[in-house]
């Protein structure tokens, strides 16, 4: 192993137990237990990349915080992850810290809303992610360290805390770790990451400010047309003319779109098309419609168009249950952005 000059504080401990004591009582963790990150483990998570530690990953926009391999090595040897995941976070990173993502916004905002990951390529089952049962549940080790360890790099190089720059009213477990593999062996249809553009057989990871999630089921009709009925309410409660939300459809849905020859694409037109309300009926609720929309059509969509809608294949065979997670994208406060993962 090439040696390699780190720029960060050397702390000496007597043992793992008084690192993770230490690291909690300066708000250095998520609330939760680290892995204490001494320097072989980092050099060996930094080597993974091929790069130097100081190589700058992504740059926050708002507050100029740098994130170097480096940093982002500490925080994932922190969040349990092992070296391998690190093309997957230094991805994650990238996309992030783009402009359009709004990370310090996100970050800070009362509304609460967590980075959700959606990771796409061969690269997922190498690392064995978890795309099937309880996809946003606990138990697979890629999954939940790669989330966690973006929510540490949030805190530690960022500084954004609860209760401090963190100024969630509620927030959601998201904000622990948010990250899936999106079951690109069992759609029908191409990947998250394709119909965002990037190729076909690559790797790719997708990030979205995602607020809580709505899980929604029908279990007594096969038509994708009562189906995705079923998920207009949850549309109703975010208000009109979103601009991005996710909707994660189970297996056991997907069958009745596949038996019944839907493309993809007609996910998003039929929720647009029907996922409708009046004006009135928008202010009468709690959710007025923006005043430069106010003059066109009576019925105004939950949906901005029918491409606001991002259709994610992932879930369980058990059971048709299936999820809308709605995104921080009113006024175009952020963007969900794709980002090609180098492996």
């Amino acid at each position: 192993m090439t040696e390699m000059l780190f720029t960060s504080d050397v702390i000496e401990v007597d043992d793992a137990i008084q690192a993770i004591e230490l690291y909690a009582e300066r708000g250095w963790t998520d609330g939760l237990p680290i892995v204490p990150p001494t320097e072989p483990l980092v050099a060996r998570f930094v080597e993974t990349l091929n790069t130097a530690p100081d190589t700058v990953l992504g740059v926050e926009p708002t507050k100029g915080a740098v994130i170097t391999a480096e940093k982002a090595a500490i925080n994932a040897v922190m969040a349990g992850c092992r070296p391998e995941y690190m093309p997957v976070l230094a991805a994650a990173i990238d996309a992030i810290t783009a402009p359009e993502f709004g990370l310090h916004g996100i970050s800070v905002s009362t509304m609460g809303a967590a980075v959700l990951l959606i990771v796409n390529g061969p690269i997922a089952g190498e690392l064995g992610m978890n795309s099937g049962v309880s996809i946003f549940g606990p138990g697979n080790r890629a999954n939940a360290s790669i989330g966690r360890a973006i929510r540490l790099i949030i805190i530690n190089v960022l500084g954004t805390r609860a209760g401090d720059l963190d100024k969630a009213t509620v927030g959601h477990p998201g904000k622990y770790a948010w990250c899936v593999a999106e079951n690109e062996e069992l759609s029908p249809w191409e990947p998250v990451h394709v119909t965002r553009g990037q190729p076909a057989g690559g790797n790719a990871v997708t990030v979205a400010a995602g607020l809580g999630p709505f899980q929604v089921g029908q279990h007594h009709d096969d038509s994708p047309e009562r189906i995705l009925d079923a998920f207009v309410d949850s549309l109703f409660a975010m208000g009109p003319l979103m601009k991005e939300v996710l909707i994660v459809l189970c297996p056991e849905h997907l069958e009745h779109f596949r038996d019944a020859g839907w493309e993809k694409g007609q996910v998003g037109e039929y929720l647009h098309g029907n996922a409708r309300r009046s004006v009135s009926d928008w202010a009468a609720a709690g959710r007025p419609v923006p005043e430069a929309e106010t003059g066109g059509p009576e019925l105004v969509s939950a949906l901005d168009s029918p491409g606001s809608l991002i259709t994610v294949v992932a879930g369980g065979g058990g059971g048709a249950w299936s999820q809308i997670v709605p995104t921080w994208t009113h006024g175009a406060r952020s963007a969900v952005v794709t980002k090609p993962i180098s492996a």
